[in-house]
């Protein structure tokens, strides 16, 4: 049962996060792949009012995935720390209720996505010219849901178990899929933005086909298995504590984007889609962040799960670390070059659009020092079971993007959606640091010995 998997209780701890983050960080960036050519084609074959109808999707999008998947995330949280106890029992009462309790939460975010979509898309504001487009590319998203919902529980027992390569392996196979089918639809079939839909929902339903035949072949322990449904009242709330505590997480962080979206559509057309450009591309280099916080996740879980905190903390200190040499060299690069990525990613010469991306990309990337502190912390407590916090950040970062809404956006125009998501990021790292601090007085583990993790 442990082969394809990895056992981050022992061993260096830099070694095992790189080992982790390596894998997943090359699957994000094919997962962004295939994002940026949806981005890339539309923009330039059907043109800058279906890239903005794309694009003013792309928040109701995150709020239906992101909900789901910080739900499957938790749900994984759970089969971690019982893989780092050993506890062989628990781990596969904790796969069989992962399924059941996806599939749910598949079927009802489905059902009430559609009856809601609409009366969203419409509260936000969307241009009269891309609305059609728009509820049209996310009706076909929304109706196959299931499928990236799936693969995120798949994706998401195998990292819990250490195994970061197989996603990976999947997800590349699935991207030259899309990217091929978004050539095939939108400018062979002539589908528009639908066919970009399409080729998504196929391209990821490719992935979890092969999740699954790796699972059947190589994992046994991650395939439902019937004997092991069980009315666990203690792990049924484990599970469903973590993983809404994660999905909530999300949904808040989601359903600010969603307002935030409605002010960048007041703005019109043209700072729709030089949003959309920008926000793809402070994305991109956004992924590494992301992966160093899930491979930290993944490490204190397991740890914990193993009573090793002082492991814990190491991790999480070697992690922040990991970050924050990324981030210098993200805003080297990105700022040196926001120009010419903006016109490549857009196909468009307009200088309002280019101007308007990069003033977004400057403010954004400039601050991933503070976003590693952040996103390391938050997973990592996460991980070790700390629900609260995260979810109270989330809630701030809601109420100040409503903030931004209702006072930065009117009083600096666009300027303040730039500045907006820096200063949640500062509200919230030092939330989060407060409650870790709290988690090692809770742990006795003296805070001096983290920085011990570099050499370790």
């Amino acid at each position: 049962m442990r082969k394809n998997t990895i056992n981050m209780t022992e061993g260096s701890i830099l070694k095992n996060l790189l080992y982790f983050a390596f894998p997943v960080l090359i699957g994000n960036i094919f997962q962004q792949l295939y994002n940026v050519a949806d981005t890339a084609i539309i923009g330039n074959i059907l043109g800058d009012t279906a890239l903005a109808a794309v694009g003013a999707a792309a928040p109701v999008y995150g709020l239906l995935i992101g909900f789901a998947g910080g739900l499957t995330n938790g749900f994984a949280v759970i089969l971690a720390r019982n893989f780092g106890a050993k506890n062989e029992r628990e781990m596969k009462k904790s796969v069989t209720l992962t399924y059941l309790l996806s599939g749910g939460v598949a079927f009802i975010l489905t059902i009430a996505s559609l009856m809601f979509l609409h009366p969203l898309m419409l509260s936000l504001k969307t241009p009269k010219d891309i609305i059609a487009d728009t509820e049209n590319y996310m009706k076909i998203i929304i109706l196959f849901s299931f499928i990236t919902i799936a693969y995120n529980m798949l994706a998401g027992m195998m990292r819990a178990v250490g195994n970061s390569k197989a996603p990976l392996y999947f997800l590349i196979v699935s991207t030259f899929v899309n990217i091929v089918l978004d050539f095939l639809f939108v400018k062979g079939f002539g589908l528009g933005v639908a066919g970009a839909a399409i080729a998504t929902v196929i391209s990821q339903g490719v992935s979890v086909v092969l999740c699954f035949i790796y699972a059947a072949k190589k994992c046994g322990f991650l395939l439902f298995d019937r004997k092991y449904l069980t009315a666990d009242k203690a792990l049924i709330s484990d599970l469903a504590a973590t993983g809404l505590s994660m999905g909530l997480m999300y949904a808040i962080v989601s359903v600010g984007s969603v307002i935030l979206q409605g002010a960048v559509n007041s703005f019109g057309t043209s700072t729709i889609t030089a949003h959309t450009a920008a926000r793809k591309i402070d994305d991109i280099f956004m992924l590494p962040l992301g992966t160093i916080a899930m491979a930290s996740s993944t490490f204190a879980s397991q740890n914990y799960g193993a009573k090793k905190y002082d492991r814990v903390k190491k991790g999480i200190f070697t992690g922040i670390m990991m970050a924050e040499v990324w981030s210098a060299i993200s805003v080297i690069i990105a700022i040196a070059f926001r120009v010419p990525l903006t016109r490549a990613l857009t196909g468009t010469s307009d200088p309002e659009v280019i101007a308007t991306a990069s003033k977004y990309i400057v403010w954004n990337i400039s601050f991933f020092f503070v976003l590693s502190v952040l996103l390391v912390l938050r997973s990592s407590l996460q991980g070790v079971g700390r629900k609260l916090i995260p979810i109270s950040g989330s809630v701030v970062e809601f109420l100040l993007k409503i903030a931004a809404v209702t006072v930065l956006a009117p009083a600096l125009g666009y300027f303040g959606i730039c500045i907006v998501e820096p200063i949640i990021w500062a509200a919230c790292a030092v939330i989060v640091s407060v409650d870790y601090l709290a988690f090692i007085r809770k742990t006795n583990i003296p805070i001096l010995d983290a920085k011990r993790a570099a050499v370790v």
